[in-house]
């Protein structure tokens, strides 16, 4: 959707927007923002849940809240790209950043000597430092992709392209705090490698919904063990409400953004998904939605005790949801299939290829990306595909990839339910496509002094790093994607006369 669409959305709806803000004299300004990401929430989860659960956390906080039905987060829909949206007020175009595996072709292989250029770009658990302490990793420099101008490691932070939310804050004086699942989210810390002063990042593992054995004693084997992680962030984060860094030892401020990444929705979708089309949880996801709004309540207590609920704002939302939400939609398509045909189009010309809900493909050779791209479209049935992205159609959304070392030379857009790994896996769901199961995700901002609303016009994650520096007085054109995107705040109050107002 085109920028200015969402400046278009921001207009009409602020002569509509103003009455959700309820007479509350004598309460504070806005001095904090806490973001929750609940990976995998849809919009329609939050709906259907909140309905049939009115007592519960979530209720009442879109009872006090502004619930934007139709938002959606960037494309491909993955947890990098989706945090960086919801930092950044950028989509993959301007950050430089399309998943957490990539390729980059003019960066040099991790421990090469920066004899060659073109490497995969691994930003997961497999950088992780070996034998680093479980609840505080570290990246080990010798997995990381090197920089040909001096031949030293590009940590995830130098590789993104535009600064942070957090960046923004701390520069201002402002204290910040993250909590998420792998140490490669120092990402957060942008160009500066300043913007996260308290970053916790405990190791949840690697993506083992839906294995066999392999993943028995896993975290993401197991809706329980991904609760019992969950618990442990939220407990974390209860520590900074309260006056300390993560591990509550430690006294800190209370930081002006701060929040955590929620994983066992996400696992419940895989594991357990949903009933039918309607988007009916099963009890395992059921379950797990349960326990995310539980400890969700914990927060909101925390912040009441303390009282410092009425001054701060609260945005919970999702970095991507997964799809099929439609179970009878599901189709396992193997990995391999997909590279025999691109090998068999154009052999040796591959040089990365990343897939899930759709699939990222890189080439050694790019005069060869039309016959690849026909390859597949020959095969579309066969192969799950909805369309292949090259060329101008590509580089209507992406820079291109004659002139930018990122961008993928195709994309393959998997029709809805495809996902591309092992034809025995058990899993229901994945995200990392373009299609709305991945991309129609929950967005609600709460605050005491709000009244209900429904938003019901298009709006983006994009849209929340503008929103949060708004509601902190601070300027949105401080980040680099606003000004390059033109990112508009979400549609709603006046966000800095929320922030100042006498209440």
């Amino acid at each position: 959707m085109k920028q200015t669409l969402q400046s278009l959305c921001t207009t009409l709806l602020a002569a509509f927007c103003c009455n959700a803000l309820a007479g509350a004299a004598g309460r504070g300004p806005i001095e904090r923002v806490l973001l929750v990401s609940v990976d995998g929430l849809h919009a329609l989860d939050l709906s259907i849940f909140t309905a049939r659960h009115p007592d519960s956390a979530l209720a009442q906080l879109a009872a006090r809240g502004i619930e934007y039905t139709q938002a959606h987060t960037v494309v491909p829909a993955d947890s990098f790209p989706g945090l960086l949206a919801l930092a950044t007020g950028g989509t993959p175009a301007v950050t430089g950043v399309y998943y957490d595996v990539t390729y980059d072709r003019r960066l040099s292989p991790p421990g090469g000597g920066c004899s060659s250029a073109g490497t995969p770009v691994v930003y997961d658990e497999s950088t992780d430092a070996p034998g680093a302490p479980r609840g505080e990793p570290v990246l080990d420099a010798r997995r990381l992709p090197l920089d040909p101008d001096d031949c030293a490691p590009v940590p995830p932070h130098d590789y993104l392209r535009v600064n942070t939310v957090f960046e923004v804050i701390r520069q201002a004086g402002g204290h910040t705090a993250w909590i998420d699942k792998h140490p490669v989210y120092e990402i957060l810390d942008g160009p500066s490698g300043q913007g996260v002063e308290d970053l916790y990042t405990p190791e949840i593992g690697g993506d083992f919904e839906g294995r066999a054995a392999k993943g028995a004693s896993r975290i993401t084997a197991s809706i329980q063990r991904t609760e019992r992680y969950d618990a442990m962030k939220a407990q974390a984060l209860i520590h900074e409400i309260d006056g300390f860094r993560h591990g509550g030892r430690t006294p800190a401020p209370v930081p002006q953004l701060f929040g955590l990444n929620l994983q066992a929705v996400n696992v419940g979708e895989k594991l357990g998904g949903y009933l039918d089309a309607r988007g009916d949880p099963s009890p395992k996801l059921e379950g797990a939605l349960e326990h995310c709004d539980r400890l969700i309540g914990r927060i909101v207590a925390e912040l009441r005790a303390r009282a410092l609920l009425d001054s701060t704002l609260l945005i919970v939302t999702a970095k991507h949801g997964n799809g099929p939400i439609d179970p009878r939609a599901l189709r396992h398509v193997d990995r391999k299939t997909l590279v025999r045909a691109i090998e068999r189009a154009a052999p040796g010309a591959l040089a990365q290829l990343t897939t899930d809900q759709g699939a990222l493909v890189w080439l050694h050779d790019q005069s060869k990306t039309a016959l690849v791209a026909q390859a597949l479209e020959r095969r579309r049935a066969s192969l799950g595909i909805r369309r292949v992205l090259y060329g101008a159609r590509l580089e209507l959304d992406f820079p291109s990839p004659q002139s930018d070392s990122r961008t993928p030379d195709l994309i393959v857009v998997a029709r809805n339910g495809v996902i591309y790994g092992k034809t025995n896996d058990r899993k229901k769901a994945e995200h990392g496509g373009f299609l709305a199961d991945d991309t129609h995700v929950a967005l609600l901002v709460s605050n005491p002094v709000l009244s209900r609303l429904e938003v019901r016009a298009p709006v983006f994650t994009t849209q929340v790093a503008s929103t949060i520096l708004e509601s902190l007085r601070l300027s949105p054109r401080r980040l680099l994607a606003v000004r390059e995107q033109g990112t508009p705040a979400l549609p709603g109050p006046d966000w800095r006369a929320l922030a100042t107002a006498d209440r």
